[in-house]
């Protein structure tokens, strides 16, 4: 028999929501900051000056542009640019509690950093995308001027403007995200399913019923999900 992939789908939906912006796991007991990484851990005499770095995490993939000289640039939400333009201090690494915030508030900054700060212990993939773009690959010393044009504070979309339209748009001319494209798909499939929207209209009408909510409150968890599935 045939697994049902919508509760596969609504987790990987939920762990997305958290995780796809980047939020990085500390060690107990930490002030927030994340610990430094210790240099020279990766070998950069095989990176080339324009080359697209990929990062792969659990549920995520992270995304930047090599520089030549240990150097990346990259985008990362981040609150700090709204509030100062002090170069040192955006220039720190960047803990969770400024990057949720960057994330809620929409702000973000294209940086530049290390190679082990960037990549923050995982492994790296080198240009790993070419192959989905073939004859669209821009010149290496175009990619790394249009991340180097770049830098500097910028807005922030989970779904419009994130690490991977950075990249895509430095090396391949077009922003372009595959996670984003993943993400929606796995939305639409929840939401075209009919017991998504069963359990909505029961939720919605246990909350009229036993918790005495205003229908003008509840109603629309009941039709919009309703009219999505009409709609999809």
């Amino acid at each position: 028999t045939m697994k049902n992939p919508v509760p596969q789908a609504a987790s990987l939906l939920l762990e997305k929501l958290l995780l796809l912006v980047h939020v990085r796991p500390l060690p107990a007991g930490s002030s927030g900051e994340p610990p430094a990484a210790a240099p020279g851990y990766y070998d950069t005499s095989c990176f080339k000056r324009g080359d697209l770095l990929e990062v792969p995490r659990t549920l995520f993939i992270h995304f930047g542009i090599y520089l030549g000289e240990n150097r990346v640039a990259h985008l990362m939400p981040d609150i700090l640019p709204a509030f100062t333009g002090d170069r040192r201090q955006i220039q720190q690494v960047v803990t969770n509690k400024r990057l949720i915030l960057g994330v809620i508030t929409k702000t973000a900054s294209i940086r530049v950093d290390t190679v082990e700060d960037f990549a923050y212990g995982g492994s790296i993939l080198v240009n790993h995308m070419d192959r989905l773009f073939e004859d669209q690959v821009l010149g290496s010393e175009e990619a790394a001027r249009r991340a180097e044009k770049l830098v500097g504070a910028t807005a922030y979309s989970l779904l419009w403007n994130n690490c991977e339209h950075f990249v895509t748009y430095c090396r391949y001319g077009a922003p372009v995200s595959f996670q984003t494209d993943k993400f929606c798909e796995t939305v639409k499939m929840i939401i075209r399913d009919q017991r998504s929207v069963l359990a909505s209209v029961l939720v919605g009408l246990a909350s009229i019923v036993c918790l005495g909510l205003a229908p003008c409150t509840t109603l629309p968890t009941i039709f919009i999900p309703f009219f999505l599935w009409m709609a999809g």
